[in-house]
């Protein structure tokens, strides 16, 4: 994530500086950055905005804002978010790109933690036009602000999310989804692939032009509530994680980097998969379908 969230801001026309702990990770930041232009077909001309740097203090200075997006990991993100607050001057903005992690779980030794705001990048970040903002309770209106307009200004669209909660909006909205589809599963009512099969080709088709409270709308909400009514006293209400998935991990079938999971994986059904979500991002933005204008903060 993080080198995708660097050519972001660097075709934005923004100077990037990286840091990462990890050397060979920082050693192949201009070459995977430069893959993904080619396969988007743009010009180089942003790898002569990131610079990479294997320290820290180096990377933050002069620095208006700064992105982190260190793996999901509670005592890692704590302690860098206080590390980074540490060095970076009062009037930078500290970001923490997370998938889940409420701002408050990683702010607990923050200095200033009312510049300290979630960012949450989707997945390639630099195809997906969502980042959601995530303003914790010392988060200020004025770090929001800020945060929105950076956001907006290189081409993404960022959603103010209001309280602090794990998971945020859309993360709670698929993963609602995704433990239904394994309580499917799980109760033999279809297999993996019926299922997914049956979320692209009905509803997932209209998914990316018309949310779920669009259709509910359109639909009529008086059947929505008689829809309701019908199904949700059988949806499953597992408070926890699905024994289907805590015996999949368990069992180390962990999905395409270990060759099963729900489904079975090759190396070249894995790069099939990934090739094809590409394809379909690129296409969407080819076509011209630019994200909608977010709604002003307040």
């Amino acid at each position: 994530m993080g080198h995708g969230i660097a050519q972001v801001f660097a075709c934005a026309g923004h100077p990037v500086a990286v840091h990462d702990p990890v050397p060979e990770a920082l050693a192949t930041v201009h070459s995977r950055v430069a893959a993904n232009l080619a396969r988007l077909g743009l010009r180089d001309d942003a790898l002569g905005r990131i610079s990479v740097h294997e320290d820290l203090a180096d990377a933050l200075e002069g620095a208006a804002f700064a992105f982190e997006a260190a793996p999901e990991d509670v005592t890692l993100k704590v302690r860098l978010v206080e590390e980074i607050t540490s060095i970076a001057p009062p009037g930078v903005v500290v970001a923490s790109n997370t998938s889940s992690m409420p701002v408050a779980v990683y702010t607990p030794r923050a200095v200033g933690a009312d510049r300290v705001i979630g960012t949450h990048f989707w997945n390639p970040p630099y195809l997906i036009p969502l980042v959601e903002v995530v303003q914790g309770e010392q988060t200020s209106t004025g770090t929001v602000a800020r945060t929105m307009d950076v956001l907006r200004a290189a081409g993404k669209l960022p959603v103010h999310v209001r309280k602090d909660v794990p998971g945020f909006v859309a993360n709670r909205l698929q993963h609602a989804l995704w433990r239904e589809a394994m309580s499917i599963v799980q109760h033999g009512v279809a297999d993996a692939e019926t299922v997914d099969l049956c979320v692209k080709n009905s509803f997932g088709l209209r998914l990316a032009v018309m949310g779920p409270l669009e259709t509910a709308d359109l639909g009529g909400l008086d059947l929505a509530l008689n829809i309701h009514e019908q199904i949700l006293p059988f949806i499953d209400r597992t408070p926890g994680p699905l024994q289907i998935l805590r015996d999949k991990v368990a069992a180390g079938e962990l999905g395409m980097k270990t060759g099963q999971g729900f489904l079975p994986w090759t190396e070249e059904t894995a790069a099939a998969a990934h090739a094809r979500l590409a394809d379909h991002l690129i296409a969407v933005l080819a076509a011209g379908n630019a994200p909608p204008e977010a709604p002003t903060t307040t």
